[in-house]
């Protein structure tokens, strides 16, 4: 399920971007963002935002283009002269969502699933800078296509074969161009993201305040609690660290450039293995050639401080090209992990940021203990409803303290079809090949493949 929208722009007006092979994947099902006025969500890790004060996601990765799959319309709040016109006016907006999922491994046993689910979301009318939301979100295997016992996929819809979750209730207050959200939600932050490329999203118990005018974004809060296949589904929500996560983040986009500054302090305790202190920063210039023909460029760093003896601490660099032309698009990320002594990195509450992380493999696989480098490159085309993409990303890492060396190489294949923001059909074929263990025990899992047919209806 692997949408790649790597169109031309039209005009001045830049088009989407997708400067990573795992952030195409993500936004799969996802449909075109609309214009929210009135109050503006908590908006998503890399946000552009267009000439006429319409923000869109960046997609930098393969990995965070496949979580896209979730995105319905933002349908624009009506603002309300009383109270109980908030009820009235609310806005109804969900997915109904079914995915196939089947492994095919060499080592092992070879599983799969077929689910049924998907999301409704209630939200108020704003009155006096109040609204107030709910949503559910739902997955069921469907028995006559998953498989038994040890031969089913437990990814869909946790060991219980269904999952059901409040996965926001919150409450936003909004005030010119300032906003806070308390409660569940939904947020997309380097570090901190749904990932939604199955069935279920991380979802986050979390106080956000948020400020943004044309250009600049400045995101502030804390995280409680999480929740998603990332989390893993069969233990429901867990804390983000012993106290929460405290972080911040300032983005500044226009037709030139984006840049994004974040800092996260993930505390903990003794055995912990998440507790650090991050600071993440990238910068992405844009070249409009011509009406048809763009360039992008970007940079980004990670450094990441060990708390409380978790093992966490890392520096890695990172950069990312691409050209696109009459609907062709080319991509080529590059990411290097310094060695930490019996220390790796950790990507975060989610799928991470990573320019070379892809639908399964990131680099925080292979760098416990070593140096480490990833290269992705990738080829994409977009005709009228239809994108195709292909990516190779080959991940390496050096010596460790034992002797071990690690080198995975993983190819991913999608093609997706999109009627307007309504629906969306995706596939996406995953290979993965490691080259020094083939066993079940592998960095990785060993050599597997990984099909999954997506399909989704916005209303």
């Amino acid at each position: 399920m692997l949408v790649v929208n790597l169109q031309a722009a039209q005009d001045e007006e830049p088009r989407e971007r997708v400067t990573s092979v795992k952030k195409v994947i993500t936004s799969v099902a996802g449909s075109k963002e609309k214009e929210v006025k009135i109050v503006p969500d908590i908006l998503p890790e890399a946000t552009q935002t267009t000439q006429e004060g319409v923000p869109r996601e960046r997609f930098y990765s393969v990995k965070k283009a496949i979580s896209g799959v979730s995105a319905t319309p933002q349908k624009e709040l009506d603002i309300v002269g009383g109270f109980k016109h908030m009820f009235h006016d609310g806005k109804v907006t969900g997915q109904i969502r079914a995915l196939s999922s089947a492994y095919m491994n060499d080592t092992y046993q070879n599983t799969y699933a077929t689910a049924l689910g998907g999301f409704v979301k209630y939200e108020l009318a704003q009155y006096k800078g109040f609204s107030a939301a709910v949503t559910f979100h739902t997955s069921t295997d469907i028995d006559a296509f998953s498989g038994e016992g040890v031969k089913r996929n437990t990814d869909l819809s946790s060991s219980a074969q269904e999952y059901e979750v409040r996965s926001e209730t919150y409450i936003n207050y909004s005030y010119d161009d300032f906003s806070i959200r308390i409660g569940r939600q939904v947020i997309d932050t380097p570090l901190a993201d749904s990932d939604d490329f199955l069935m279920i999203p991380n979802s986050f118990k979390a106080v956000v305040a948020l400020y943004e005018d044309d250009k600049l974004t400045v995101m502030a809060g804390e995280l409680q609690e999480w929740q998603g296949f990332d989390a893993d589904l069969d233990n429901g929500w867990q804390k983000t660290g012993k106290d929460g996560t405290y972080f911040g983040g300032l983005s500044y986009s226009d037709e030139r450039v984006d840049t994004n500054l974040w800092v996260y302090n993930i505390n903990g305790e003794a055995g912990d293995t998440t507790a650090n202190n991050s600071f993440y920063a990238d910068i992405v210039g844009h070249y409009h050639i011509s009406e048809t023909f763009f360039a992008h460029a970007g940079l980004q760093f990670l450094k990441q401080n060990e708390l409380d003896s978790s093992g966490v601490a890392s520096n890695i660099y990172g950069a990312t090209g691409e050209l696109v032309v009459d609907g062709l698009g080319f991509n080529i990320a590059y990411n290097h992990a310094a060695k930490e002594v019996n220390k790796q990195s950790f990507s975060g509450f989610g799928g991470g940021t990573l320019f070379t992380s892809m639908d399964s493999m990131i680099l925080d696989a292979i760098t416990l203990d070593r140096s480490a480098d990833a290269w992705v490159g990738g080829i994409s085309y977009e005709i009228g409803d239809f994108n195709i993409l292909y990516a190779y990303g080959d991940f390496h890492g050096d010596a460790d303290s034992s002797g071990a060396k690690e080198h995975i190489v993983e190819q991913n294949f999608g093609a997706e079809y999109s009627r307007d923001d309504d629906f969306t059909l995706a596939a996406i074929y995953t290979i993965n090949d490691d080259k020094y263990d083939n066993s079940a025990n592998g960095i990785n899992g060993g050599d597997w493949g990984n099909v999954r047919i997506f399909g989704a209806y916005n209303f």
